[in-house]
């Protein structure tokens, strides 16, 4: 799998979204909303509950590994171009 990671690593955008791709799954399955997330013992009591919960695992697993997948090129690759990068387009 040749990713850019030097590239993706420099870019604010990547970080907002992996979150995303792990936190959008575990709100879904837990039906949490922001709002329910008013203190550290909460979140660190969520992330036990997916940790052993196989299913979420799986499912962000999936998200994540989805969402490194460039989808203008054909396979697991980044583009040609995009492993020349130096900078973040």
């Amino acid at each position: 799998m040749k990713i850019n990671w030097k590239v993706r690593l420099k870019n604010p955008y990547f970080y907002l979204s992996l979150v995303i791709a792990i936190a959008g799954p575990v709100g879904l399955t837990f039906g949490i909303n922001f709002e329910d997330l008013t203190s550290w013992p909460i979140v660190w009591e969520i992330t036990k509950k997916a940790f052993f919960t196989p299913y979420l695992v799986i499912t962000v697993f999936i998200s994540v590994v989805t969402f490194l997948i460039d989808p203008t090129t054909k396979g697991l690759n980044d583009s040609p171009q995009a492993l020349q990068y130096k900078e973040p387009k």
